[in-house]
């Protein structure tokens, strides 16, 4: 079973920072789990949240920001001091950092976009993947069904995984509709009959673990991967 770093590891480094995706990399994780969002100049960054005052020092939306001024916000220290001064990754930063990685791992980008829509941002992250020949695995999700219709008309070749939340009928459709590699989804989804009846002919992977008695009862399923904040926690289970 692999183990991903849910936005690296966020346990216990600030989430969806460089430090937090190095350190998940030095444990030797087999994928890296990470979120993409739109900046007002069309810049893709690497958050979870649609507004930022949670993780950084900041106030109000990433899509009312341009680039530079997102990089003026302290993302590390509202996590611990110690991280002050880790700043937004832009998604070019974080593939950078990839490319010049000796071990090849899964980086699974997933597009922030079922609260917010942000105009061609399915075009501007293919575009920017198209411009990395590397050994990394890409996987691109979200929550929005129609997002990844889009992806799939756009490419033929970029592995896709749907994401979902809970018992949510019809996901088989979907992704056989795009074609999809895997379903991304919680422990609820997981234990469903739905979800058990799914996992017999789809990858499933499951977010997010980071509870040991969990993981066992992950552990039986018919799972291929887990998402984890403490992959340092399963790691060994999972090897």
């Amino acid at each position: 079973m692999n183990i991903y770093a849910h936005r690296g590891f966020s346990g216990k480094y600030p989430e969806n920072t460089m430090i937090a995706f190095q350190q998940a990399y030095e444990l030797g994780v087999d994928g890296i789990e990470l979120d993409v969002q739109m900046t007002k100049d069309g810049e893709l960054v690497v958050i979870h949240d649609e507004r930022i005052e949670r993780t950084t020092d900041g106030i109000g939306y990433v899509k009312d920001f341009l680039y530079r001024q997102l990089r003026c916000f302290d993302a590390g220290s509202w996590f611990d001091e110690r991280f002050a001064g880790e700043r937004i990754p832009a998604l070019v930063e974080v593939l950078d950092w990839a490319s010049e990685q000796k071990r090849a791992i899964t980086l699974n980008i997933e597009l922030k976009n079922d609260t917010i829509h942000y105009p061609n941002l399915e075009e501007k992250v293919l575009k920017l993947l198209d411009a990395y020949t590397m050994p990394h695995r890409i996987v691109l999700s979200s929550f929005r069904p129609s997002s990844l219709v889009h992806l799939r008309q756009l490419s033929n070749t970029i592995p896709l995984a749907v994401l979902v939340e809970g018992e949510k009928r019809g996901v088989n459709h979907v992704a056989q509709s795009i074609q999809a590699e895997e379903i991304h989804g919680d422990p609820t989804f997981l234990f469903t009959p739905y979800g058990q009846e799914m996992s017999k002919y789809m990858d499933i992977c499951v977010y997010t673990i980071n509870d040991a008695q969990l993981f066992t009862k992950v552990a039986k399923q018919r799972v291929k991967t887990i998402m984890t904040d403490y992959p340092d926690r399963f790691f060994s289970h999972g090897r």
